[in-house]
């Protein structure tokens, strides 16, 4: 932990190293050159972005009431995968596998190369070890287990998507990162060589390992200490073999961008889609998975081709909405739509061409679930909120 001493006071204040470190020197200006940066800050694509509840009271009897509570959590052990390094060492036969670790962590497979997404193999999404969302089920197996990684893509930093032991733990390996302007300051911070690192602003890209990997644009926000200068980008990204390609959507509200990301760098094999931890009171940097749904079909170009992977559900309580309601409205909007979805257990891998897990395993380990959008068309919640997050125009 780095420290400083408090003026006047004679205390020694303490800033956790999990806060990571700000840009300096070439990477704050680097990001000051940005198009995307302005007024100080990075901007949204699609405007004001709302975050700030609207209905106190209401925002807060989520996250009191005892029933509210129970719901938000598994009703019994989640069925983690039995997944070994025989499961993943053995090469895909159709040359892409995914490998949905929990939470935004999987492991793509693709045309001989191996790319870790959002890592998170800690406890808690949280700076502190003892305080914060903890990890509602196991990790499917150890980060070491994994074998040869050849690039670790970072979102953005949020402590659900950017882990310190995790990354603590991949520093030491040969794998390169990418990662959105301005991450690489934490990342060096933590102990990653500063020439196993790519930074990317969006629509910018890089070659590793035989893949094209781009940052496209993303509509969310940054921040992980106290003071949030909002000097890191947040991203999507695109990442494009010989034969294969997928997007992994990072954190991100629904905006009309994916359609460009779609025509730019698409049709995908396979999207790995956000569809958790939506809330009416911050409609747009979160999708619900009718918006995720939404997305996947822009990203293809409308059509209902490739495989649509759901991730951000099912490790943190993160929100309001009950815990499997992710997945269940997801797997009734995609049967609806006629279009491919996938719903591994954490750990359990699968390749898009071939035959998907389909199966509602939650149903037993879940309480009731109540299928609200079933009464309401399947649309999303009205948006609420009326101020702007700090630091977004």
């Amino acid at each position: 932990m780095a420290g400083f001493r408090s003026p006047g006071s004679g205390l020694r204040a303490v800033r956790p190293e999990a806060f990571g470190a700000d840009p300096s020197g070439e990477r704050l200006a680097r990001i000051r050159r940005s198009p995307h940066f302005k007024d100080g800050v990075f901007q949204n694509p699609g405007g004001v972005t709302r975050m700030v509840p609207s209905s106190p009271l209401g925002f807060a009897k989520q996250y009191v009431d005892k029933e509210a509570r129970r719901r938000r959590a598994p009703a019994a052990p989640v069925p983690v995968h039995p997944t070994t390094l025989a499961d993943i060492a053995r090469p895909p036969a159709s040359g892409l596998r995914l490998t949905w670790m929990g939470h935004s962590s999987v492991l793509a497979e693709i045309d001989g190369a191996r790319v870790l997404f959002d890592p998170v193999w800690g406890e808690r999404c949280s700076p502190f070890p003892f305080a914060g969302p903890r990890r509602l089920h196991p990790v499917p197996l150890p980060l070491a287990a994994l074998g040869q990684v050849d690039a670790v893509v970072i979102s953005h930093d949020h402590y659900d998507h950017l882990d310190l032991p995790t990354i603590k733990a991949l520093a030491g390996t040969d794998t390169v990162f990418a990662a959105p302007l301005g991450v690489g300051a934490h990342l060096e911070h933590w102990g990653v060589r500063a020439a196993r690192l790519r930074e990317l602003d969006w629509q910018e890209s890089t070659e590793i390992a035989g893949l094209r990997l781009t940052a496209t644009p993303a509509r969310h926000f940054c921040g992980r200490g106290l003071r949030n200068t909002q000097h890191t980008l947040w991203a999507s990204w695109s990442v494009a073999g010989e034969r294969h390609r997928v997007f992994h959507s990072g954190d991100t509200g629904y905006f009309e961008g994916f359609k460009d990301i779609g025509a730019l760098h698409g049709p995908f094999d396979a999207t790995m889609i956000q569809l958790g931890a939506y809330s009416e009171f911050w409609p747009d940097i979160h999708m619900t998975p009718e918006e995720a749904l939404r997305a996947h079909l822009d990203l293809q170009g409308g059509a209902p081709r490739g495989v649509l992977l759901p991730i951000h559900w099912g490790t943190f309580n993160l929100a309001g909405h009950p815990w499997a309601e992710p997945a269940e409205w997801t797997a009734d909007v995609t049967a609806d739509a006629g279009q491919q979805a996938a719903f591994p257990r954490p750990g359990e891998p699968f390749e898009p061409t071939g035959t998907l897990p389909a199966e509602r395993w939650w149903q037993p380990v879940s309480t009731p679930i109540d299928h609200p959008w079933r009464t309401t068309g399947g649309t999303a919640p009205e948006p609420r909120g009326d101020l702007d997050l700090a630091g977004e125009r």
